[in-house]
């Protein structure tokens, strides 16, 4: 990845150490203006946070961009129902569905291995005029963590690794409520299949449906919005 030679922050201060630009996203009800990063070109790591976490420098700018399948996740979040759910995004980036959910009054934590996914989150709720949201690390590689259960668990085109499904699937059913749902979207990775029998072995339904358009009604996609689910805890 190539390092920037003189970034200017967005406000014109020294150097953040990375570019950055500003974009509207609609049809996720109001719009919501983003602060992402400017491309995929973008890295900076001083300290090492991000090697520590496990994230390369061809993966560092992955969770500062836009991506098609966020948008599908964040608009399928407008009407789902919210009321006394308990509910987790996984691999949030710049959280554009957590912050759909927050905006309607949902309990939602936005959550990524990202050392910079907070700070975004947090100057991007601040130029959406929204409260403080609550975020914590999670990485579903890595150790367990102690974030607690859900009744909804959402995430939007995780399973790009070959060694996502069994990790992310294991992951998900440890911070899941006995009952839960379960919201996936995928744009057709190749991953899904095993994925997918990861969570049936787990004990869990499933169910799909395809999407072709993103929310703007022009834009075509390619992918499915794949939901889980689980009434009770499976027999010992």
């Amino acid at each position: 990845m190539n390092r920037l030679k003189t970034p200017i922050a967005d406000d014109g201060s020294p150097s953040l150490g990375y570019a950055v630009k500003y974009e509207t996203v609609r049809g996720s009800g109001a719009d919501l203006r983003m602060r992402s990063l400017q491309d995929r070109q973008q890295f900076h790591d001083p300290d090492g946070e991000a090697e520590r976490a496990g994230i390369s420098s061809a993966l560092w700018p992955l969770f500062g961009l836009l991506w098609p399948s966020g948008k599908v996740l964040a608009h399928a979040m407008l009407a789902f129902e919210l009321d006394g759910k308990r509910i987790l995004e996984l691999g949030c980036g710049l959280a554009l569905a957590s912050m759909v959910i927050h905006r309607r009054g949902g309990d939602v934590t936005a959550s990524d291995c990202h050392p910079l996914a907070e700070t975004f989150l947090k100057e991007n709720l601040r130029l959406n005029h929204l409260p403080p949201m609550k975020y914590q690390t999670g990485n579903w590689g890595r150790s367990a963590s102690d974030m607690g259960r859900f009744d909804l668990i959402i995430g939007s085109d995780l399973l790009y690794d070959r060694n996502q499904p069994q990790a992310l699937s294991a992951f998900i059913d440890e911070h899941s409520c006995s009952t839960v749902e379960v919201v996936i979207v995928d744009p057709d990775r190749g991953n899904i299949s095993g994925f997918n029998r990861c969570m049936h072995g787990l004990g869990y339904t499933h169910s799909q449906s395809r999407v072709s358009l993103l929310p703007d009604g022009i834009t075509s996609f390619k992918g499915r919005v794949h939901s889980y689910g689980r009434s009770s805890l499976p027999a010992p």
